[in-house]
């Protein structure tokens, strides 16, 4: 697929970038809003994500979470909907666990995608009906199907009572910062699930989503919906992903 190519291209020199400021005292500010942190990093990276693609392919919308929206994309068969650096936060702390995540959607369905992790010299893809791959090997998500003594992904607040029916469930409750990471670690494998309950942005989680489908979990937003992409508003209720089974359980526990 070319514009898988030409996305995975993309994201591994969105890497060097983000390495060449990592650990350094690169320039930042608050977004406001309730936004969380940008550097100047995310900035650079974002101005050359949005000029190789669209000039690459010039008909594409475009949807980033640090590029002023545009309605036009609406309008667009094709649209990338980036996120030049997920985890933000942990990049600034000069932690590892901060990627690059792009995905391409037709319609509403993401069809590419990528997340490049450049300080773990990690590089997911995965492409509509093709697989999921982690540094070209095959992906295939885990088999656990019993929720008492599962790992998953999840931040501390998503374990508050409110949020469950019963008690909150037995489970093993780990946590990485970027969602496109936790994602892919679900299709690896590695997590029987991940979790979040906040107001979930696609770009955050278009490319990890379609890498998590492609190695046979299921992902759904918090009310069991089907998630599309290229949204007028591009978030989602929530999100839950894991192994067919494991999901079908997690599920059934959130109110």
């Amino acid at each position: 697929m070319p514009d898988l190519s030409l996305i995975k291209d993309v994201a591994i020199d969105a890497g060097k970038i983000a390495l060449k400021y990592h650990k350094t005292d690169v320039e930042k500010w608050d977004k406001g809003g309730g936004q969380g942190p940008v550097s100047r990093a995310d900035i650079e990276i974002d101005t050359m994500l949005k000029t190789r693609l669209l000039e690459a392919r010039p008909s594409y919308g475009w949807l980033s979470e640090e590029t002023e929206d545009d309605a036009a994309r609406l309008s667009h068969e094709y649209t990338f909907i980036v996120d030049p650096i997920d985890g933000t936060r942990a990049f600034l702390a000069g932690t590892d666990d901060f990627s690059t995540s792009i995905a391409l959607a037709k319609n509403g369905t993401v069809i590419a995608g990528v997340v490049h992790c450049p300080a773990k010299e990690l590089t997911y893809w995965a492409g509509l009906g093709q697989g999921a791959y982690l540094n070209g090997e095959r992906l295939s998500c885990g088999m656990n199907g019993t929720l008492q003594g599962a790992r998953v992904l999840a931040s501390g607040s998503q374990l508050k009572p409110d949020y469950w029916l019963g008690s909150v469930p037995a489970f093993e409750r780990h946590f990485r910062s970027s969602l496109a990471y936790r994602l892919c670690l679900v299709a690896q494998g590695h997590f029987d699930a991940m979790f979040t309950f906040r107001q979930t942005w696609e770009w955050d989680v278009a490319a990890g989503d379609l890498i998590c489908n492609e190695a046979g979990a299921i992902v759904t937003n918090k009310a069991k919906g089907i998630t599309r992409y290229n949204q007028d508003r591009p978030c989602h209720n929530g999100l839950v992903a894991g192994s067919p089974q494991l999901h079908r359980q997690l599920s059934a526990r959130i109110k």
